[in-house]
């Protein structure tokens, strides 16, 4: 496995009715609770499951449309678990201007997985960002949280080399 091939995560998938009321008391009382008892799920389990946002809603004293709308409107929270390795694609004008478009066919085909899939075996999940802030060195990645820029088909292959590996 190469150096950059590591695991972005390794959360416990294993949640509880008792885990989330603990992250909801602990976070409560601070600005933008909801938030930050959403980033800790997400962070400690890999995703916030639909099961959760009853949980949550009572928890931080919110109707269920409150936290399922702030759960769906930002790309960050995912429903799912995400596969051990998560891709996310620059899709804004400069990146696409740069190969992009080019880049996340070749991705595609290479992972066998589209936007917003993650493959049956559980090595990648495939996100689109709307923008990394690296335009300069379009097109760019972020493989498992570590930014990539002037990304080829290429240059993709050899950072993904080994992942499939145990």
């Amino acid at each position: 496995m190469s150096a950059t091939a590591k695991t972005f995560m390794k959360p416990d998938r294993n949640w509880d009715r008792a885990a989330i009321l603990a992250i909801a008391a602990r976070q409560s009382a601070k600005p933008g609770a909801l938030m930050l008892v959403l980033r800790e799920i997400q962070d400690s389990f890999g995703f916030i499951s639909p099961d959760c946002v009853p949980i949550i809603a009572a928890g931080l004293n919110l109707s269920r449309a409150e936290v399922h709308g702030v759960i769906s409107f930002y790309h960050d929270f995912r429903a799912k678990p995400a596969g051990r390795h998560l891709l996310r694609v620059c899709r804004a004008e400069s990146c696409q201007a740069m190969g992009a478009v080019e880049l996340l066919s070749h991705i595609k085909k290479r992972t066998g997985i589209g936007l917003g899939e993650t493959s049956e075996d559980g090595t990648f999940t495939l996100e689109p960002v709307y923008c990394l802030g690296n335009c300069a060195c379009s097109p760019a990645i972020v493989i498992d949280g570590e930014m990539h820029g002037r990304v080829t088909a290429d240059a993709f292959d050899d950072l993904i080399a080994g992942f499939k590996e145990p």
